[in-house]
Order: structure tokens, then sequence, then C-alpha cells
């Protein structure tokens, strides 16, 4: 199924399990529950991935979510939490240094366990899904506006193409982004991640998880950028004396560039706080911390070919999801 950039679509950031929450926002947005499956007589949903992990309701998501685009009423792009999934379950190529793409680290299992979890009575319904995420494409290009999960790196897309599936990936690309210096792992590296920067020497932060991470995620739309605290952006910050640290030439020439004359940009995976708006006239993150007790957010995009904060609509999880 195409996307028609003719159509209008409602974008929506990550779900993480927040099915309940899910449904309210879909019929907020105007779709109805028929014949078992969500829709709308004129427009359709295109999710920007991560359905699954953390949330409470997370089979009953990926059933909804799967449903929609099997039905012709969404798409589905893949989050670095079904990549993960995927790798979890698969053996990493020789001269790696791992035993699975995905390493069954503290870390890894931590994130995956409410999944496994929440399948551990349904092993068919969880294998027949992570098949599934062999069909969902990394990004979406419609001319007047892109989708992608976390950077859309043009010059990366071109290189990788190629090797797709119609956007998507296969086993081969999923065991080659195993090993560390490929262009399979920097590829998907950056687009189901985004980009990130060392911290200075001997610093490191603990995430809201207890994860210790020596870099930390950077804008990808800065464009004269002096300090640490203008290029970061997660969700703590950086700490002020580290934020106010003037980035040197070679870490400037390092970042990379989304720029303001590209087309309209939605991405997810970011855990924004605060009231959803645009990040710049071109660029949207709809990622708002749903699972979090944050709000679970959507774009309606029609026909305009610069991003419109009215068009902005979200639910707020509260207590939604018990």
């Amino acid at each position: 199924m195409q996307v028609d950039p003719e159509r209008s679509y409602d974008l929506i950031g990550d779900v993480h399990g927040c099915a309940r929450t899910l449904t309210y926002l879909l019929d907020l947005l105007g779709y109805r529950y028929r014949k078992g499956v969500w829709r709308h007589k004129r427009r359709q949903v295109i999710f920007l991935g991560d359905i699954i992990d953390r949330g409470s309701h997370i089979r009953e998501a990926l059933h909804l979510v799967h449903d929609m685009v099997e039905a012709g009423q969404a798409h589905c792009i893949m989050g670095n939490h079904e990549y993960s999934a995927m790798g979890w379950y698969t053996a990493a190529p020789p001269g790696s240094g791992k035993q699975f793409v995905r390493e069954h680290s503290p870390r890894f299992t931590k994130l995956l366990r409410e999944t496994l979890l929440q399948f551990d009575k349904y092993p068919q319904e969880w294998q027949a899904f992570r098949q599934w995420f062999y069909e969902l494409p990394l990004y979406l290009d419609a001319g007047r506006f892109r989708v992608v999960h976390a950077c859309w790196d043009s010059q990366v897309i071109a290189q990788l193409a190629p090797r797709l599936n119609q956007g998507c990936i296969d086993v081969q690309l999923l065991r080659e982004s195993a090993i560390d210096s490929s262009f399979a792992n920097l590829a998907l590296n950056r687009l189901l991640r985004g980009t990130d920067m060392p911290l200075p020497d001997g610093i490191t932060l603990v995430s809201d998880e207890g994860f210790v991470r020596t870099v930390f995620r950077t804008k990808f739309w800065e464009e004269n950028p002096q300090t640490y605290g203008d290029v970061v952006f997660q969700p703590k910050g950086l700490p002020e004396p580290i934020a106010q640290l003037l980035l040197n030439d070679h870490q400037r020439q390092r970042l990379f560039l989304y720029g303001p004359d590209e087309p309209m940009l939605f991405v997810g995976h970011y855990w924004c706080s605060g009231s959803p708006g645009p990040i710049r006239h071109n660029l949207a993150c709809l990622d708002y911390s749903a699972v979090k007790g944050g709000k679970l957010v959507a774009y309606r995009l029609d026909q305009e070919k610069q991003l419109n904060p009215a068009h902005f609509v979200w639910v707020d999880v509260e207590r939604k999801e018990e």
C-alpha cells in the first residue's frame, strides 16, 4: 500500500503498549470501530513505530495497529523497539563478537520484559508479529512529507535503498547490522535511533531507567550551534556545566543537519514533554512520553506544506491504561 501525497493522514507517535489511550485518540480523530477495525471514511493513520515495550497493553496495541494496516486503514513504519525484538531472536554473524543481533544484556532484557511477559501465553502470536515486523518500512517518502522513526538522512537512505524490499529490511541486513563498523549498523542506527555525541571524557549520565550513558542524543536541525546545550535533544538535557561547554570545529562538522528547505518531516522516538507543537516549520516530533504518563499525540495532515500548530491533537494518558 503506497502513501498518497494528496490524501489526508493522521500521524501518531510512539504507542508503547498504550492501547486504551490509542482508542481514545482514534475516537477523538473521528475513527470508528467497524468490522473489527478502526476506520475513517476519508483518512488513514500513519504510525511512527515503537508500538511495543514498556506499556501495560502491548498485545492489544499490536493487534489494533496490525489489523488497521492489513485492512488498508493505516501504515506503520519500524521503530527501534521493533528492530530490537527482531534482533533479540536473530543470531549475529561470525566476527561480530555477539551471540545475537540484539544482545541479551540487562538493558535490553529490561526493555523487552513487558512485551515478553504479555505474550508469554501467546507464543505463536508473538512469532507471527515478529515476522510481520519485516513488512514495516524504515521510512515513507511522499515527496511533500516524510516519515521516519528518529532521523531522516537522505544520503544514508539513498545508499541503503537498493538493499531494501519496498523500504523493508530482510534477515541478512538485520544480521549485518550487528557488526558495529558496518554500513548496515550505521544506517539503521541513524534512521531508528537518531544522532548522538560523546560526553566529555570521564563524564557519564544515568537515565531514568538506570542505564549509564557515555553519549547524549543530539538535534539534527540546529544550523549554527555553539555549545553542547545548543544540540542536546533528550528529556533530562545536560547538567549546566556541560551544557555551557563550547563545541569545537570537529564536533560541529560531525553534526548532521536536516535543512529548513526540505519537506515536512515527522519523527517519534525522543520523549518530548510539554504542549505538542512544531519544532520548526518543517519538523515535528510526535513522541510525548505516552507510556510515562505523558500524551499520545497525532498530527492531522491535510494539504499544507508547512506544519500548522493547530493540527496537533492529543490525549493525556493519565490513568487510562489501568
